[in-house]
C-alpha cells in the first residue's frame, strides 16, 4: 500500500514553529509511516538546525524550499518578512493539497499580527481556508476533550451576532458531514448555551430559545446525536474524559479556555469541511521562547499523528 503524503509547514520563522517541526521530524520512527513534505525555507531550516544541534535526514524528507528574504529570521516578535514567509509556506501547501498531491497538511503556528504587517487580510489559517471552502469548521481534539467552534477568530460582539437559528442549523450539518468523511463512527454532540444558565428560559437571554433549541431539534430529527443547550459553565464537565463526545461552543474563548486547561500539551486543532485533512498544534508562536531551544513539540507531534490517522486509518 502506498504511503500517505503529509505536508508540514514551518509556521512563523520568528516563533517556535521551525523548532517544533525540527524536533518532531528528527524522530521519524515515532511518527506515522508517511511521505513527509516540508514547506519552508532552507535558510531558516539550516539556522534552526544550528541552534538545536539537530540535522534532518534529507533523504527521508522532501523539502519544498520557499526562499526567505533575509539570511536569518528575526525572532521573538511579529515581523513583516516573517508574516509574508509563513503565509507563502501555508499557501503553497494548500495549493499542493488542492491538486491532490497531499492527503493532509500540518501547520505550525503563525502570527496574525505578522500577517497583518505583511498586508495579509486573513485572521489565520482557518480564515484563509474558509474563503476557499465556506464550510470549514474549527475543532479541537484530544483524548481528554473535543470541542467544535461555531465562530473562532472574531470580536466577541461579532461572534454573538452569529448565534442565529440559520447559522446554527448550517453549522450542525457541516460539522456532522465533515466528521462523516474522516471518522464515521457516531459522535455525541453537547451544545453550550450562550448566556448564563443557558438563558434560564428567556430570563437571561433569548438566543437559546429562539436560535439554539430549534436548530438542535432540526439536527436531531435528521439523526444527529445532539442535545442541549446546556449551561456553558457545566457542559464541559459532561465531555471531559469522554472522547466520543464533542462540545459545540459558540465562540472562541468559550471553547478554548476549558480545552486548553484539559489538553494544552496534547491538543490538536483540526479543520473539518475540507477535501483534505488539516491539523495544527493548539498553541501559538510563543515569541517569548523562540530560538531558545525551550519549545515543547508534543502538540505538533500529536497533530502529525492525528493527520496520519484521519487521512488513512481514521477513514
Amino acid at each position: 500500500m502506498s504511503l500517505s503524503r503529509i505536508g508540514i509547514t514551518f509556521g512563523d520563522p520568528g516563533g517556535i514553529g521551525p523548532e517544533i517541526v525540527l524536533k518532531s521530524l528528527s524522530d521519524l520512527a515515532s511518527l506515522p509511516a508517511a511521505e513527509y513534505v516540508l514547506f519552508g525555507s532552507m535558510a531558516v531550516l539550516e539556522d534552526m538546525e544550528e541552534i538545536l544541534g539537530l540535522k534532518l535526514e534529507r533523504t527521508k524528507l522532501t523539502i519544498r524550499d520557499i526562499p526567505y528574504p533575509r539570511s536569518a529570521a528575526k525572532k521573538g516578535a511579529p515581523d513583516r518578512d516573517n508574516g509574508d514567509a509563513s503565509f507563502r509556506y501555508f499557501r503553497e501547501a494548500v495549493e499542493s493539497a488542492r491538486k491532490g498531491e497531499l492527503a493532509a497538511i500540518v501547520t505550525a503556528p503563525v502570527s496574525k499580527r505578522a500577517w497583518g504587517l505583511a498586508g495579509i487580510s486573513w485572521r489565520g489559517h482557518t480564515d484563509y481556508l474558509e474563503q476557499l471552502y465556506p464550510g470549514a469548521v474549527m475543532t479541537f481534539w484530544s483524548e481528554a476533550m473535543k470541542v467544535a467552534l461555531l465562530s473562532h477568530h472574531r470580536p466577541l460582539k461579532e461572534a454573538v451576532a452569529l448565534v442565529t437559528r440559520k447559522n446554527c442549523e448550517r453549522f450542525f450539518r457541516v460539522l456532522r458531514d465533515g466528521l462523516e468523511k474522516v471518522r464515521p463512527e457516531a459522535f455525541e454532540f453537547l451544545v453550550a448555551g450562550l448566556n448564563p444558565h443557558a438563558g434560564e428560559d428567556g430570563l437571561l437571554g433569548n438566543e437559546e430559545r429562539d436560535a439554539l433549541l430549534p436548530a438542535i431539534e432540526e439536527a436531531r430529527a435528521s439523526g444527529m446525536r445532539i442535545s442541549g443547550p446546556y449551561p456553558p459553565d457545566v457542559v464541559f464537565r459532561g465531555a471531559l474524559g469522554h472522547p466520543e463526545r464533542i462540545v459545540i461552543a459558540l465562540y472562541h474563548d468559550q471553547g478554548l479556555i476549558p480545552f486548553k486547561l484539559a489538553a494544552f500539551e496534547s491538543g490538536v486543532n483540526v479543520t473539518l469541511g475540507l477535501p483534505f485533512v488539516r491539523t495544527s498544534p493548539d498553541h501559538g508562536t510563543a515569541f517569548d521562547i523562540a530560538g531558545k531551544n525551550l519549545a515543547d513539540p508534543r502538540s505538533l507531534r500529536e497533530a502529525i499523528r492525528l493527520a496520519g490517522d484521519l487521512s488513512l486509518g481514521g477513514r
